[in-house]
């Protein structure tokens, strides 16, 4: 038995002992208690305008793709609560309202606006969610005052009975929002955790599990994959120390990421190993990227003191296309470090590409 559960049953008993005591002589009192279900969208709205709220806070307060995605987040969600069919028929203004959130939750999608513009826009939705709350509060005020002229000092007892069971029912609703206030919570440390999961906390893209998950996802598509691997990486730390070398695996994921195609992803396999996934019909398109990383890292002239022939970091690149499966990423991912490692036995800072066997 859950507190929903006990709510529900408390209102159920409250029209029960209504429709006994006034032995239908009063059927406006059944209207009376079916407008208990404008609690609930009372609420939708409230939650709706508190997420857009937030999502304005978010644009306003902490700019950036982090605070961009939570904001979408907020937005949608915020979204879900409002689409509701009563708001369509009773409020003129849900329809231009939601309008709105489609184009705000685009301009977000494509960072193709200013936060400051896009929180902007989100007043209005939220001055009609204000609207429908307090439609909401007049309805329940008008249809009590109704009630309580038609019924008169003749049904205190009633009365008296009725209140009490209504706060109960208020109570156990109250334990029911707290509830699921509480799994909403749960589901959302969740959802970060599992979001951090997939991320690698150095650099902040995608790590091996990641690249794995983004593979499974294209089933048949055909793709390329690069493997990465920063000439020696071990001697630059042993030379400049461990935390120079993170700043060089952080500028390199940079370079790298900047090097990629719009429909690319960037992951880091661990130590100085990184991967890319992109769409590959045919090894030219391979080719091409394979260059430009190679020539980008050449021109970057990131100093390497303890290159043993040159004075800046290089590269060595293996890569291969292939269709997505779960077999066909394995033996891709073998053909691109087999390139690898051929790149690093004859003499590195060079790049390959070997097709899958």
């Amino acid at each position: 038995m859950t507190w929903l559960s006990l709510s529900l049953l408390s209102f159920m008993a409250l029209m029960t002992l209504i429709i006994f005591e006034a032995r239908w002589v009063f059927p406006d009192i059944q209207a009376y208690f079916s407008q208990s279900g404008n609690l609930t969208g009372q609420q939708l709205a409230t939650r709706s305008r508190h997420y857009l709220q937030n999502a304005q806070e978010r644009l306003l307060d902490v700019p950036g793709p982090e605070a961009r995605a939570q904001a979408i987040t907020d937005i949608e969600l915020a979204y879900g609560l409002f689409d509701v069919d009563i708001y369509h028929q009773r409020y003129a203004c849900t329809a231009a309202s939601l309008g709105v959130l489609d184009e705000t939750l685009a301009a977000l999608e494509a960072d193709s606006a200013l936060p400051v513009v896009l929180a902007r826009e989100l007043f209005n939705p939220i001055n009609c969610l204000t609207e429908i709350e307090m439609g909401q509060l007049d309805q329940r005020g008008e249809v009590i005052t109704e009630f309580a002229d038609r019924t008169g000092w003749h049904h205190q007892v009633l009365i008296y009975s009725s209140v009490l069971i209504f706060f109960v029912g208020l109570l156990f609703w109250w334990l029911h929002e707290r509830q699921l206030r509480r799994a909403e919570k749960a589901t959302q440390e969740t959802l970060t955790w599992m979001e951090r999961a997939m991320q690698d906390p150095l650099t902040g893209i995608g790590n091996r599990s990641a690249l794995h998950q983004d593979v499974m996802q294209q089933q048949s598509q055909s793709l390329g994959l690069v493997l990465v691997d920063i000439d020696f990486f071990k001697q630059y730390n042993d030379a400049m120390g461990h935390p120079a070398g993170d700043t060089l695996l952080r500028q390199l994921a940079q370079l790298i990421a900047n090097a990629l195609t719009d429909e690319a992803t960037l992951y880091r396999l661990g130590g100085d190993e990184f991967a890319a996934l992109l769409p590959c019909e045919d090894a030219a398109t391979l080719e091409a990227y394979c260059q430009k990383l190679h020539r980008q890292v050449q021109q970057s002239e990131f100093t390497h003191v303890a290159h043993p022939d040159k004075k800046q970091v290089t590269l060595s690149i293996g890569a291969t296309c292939f269709v997505a499966s779960e077999s066909g990423f394995a033996s891709a991912y073998a053909a691109a470090d087999k390139a690898l490692y051929q790149v690093k036995t004859s003499g590195r800072d060079n790049w390959r590409i070997i097709d899958v066997a």
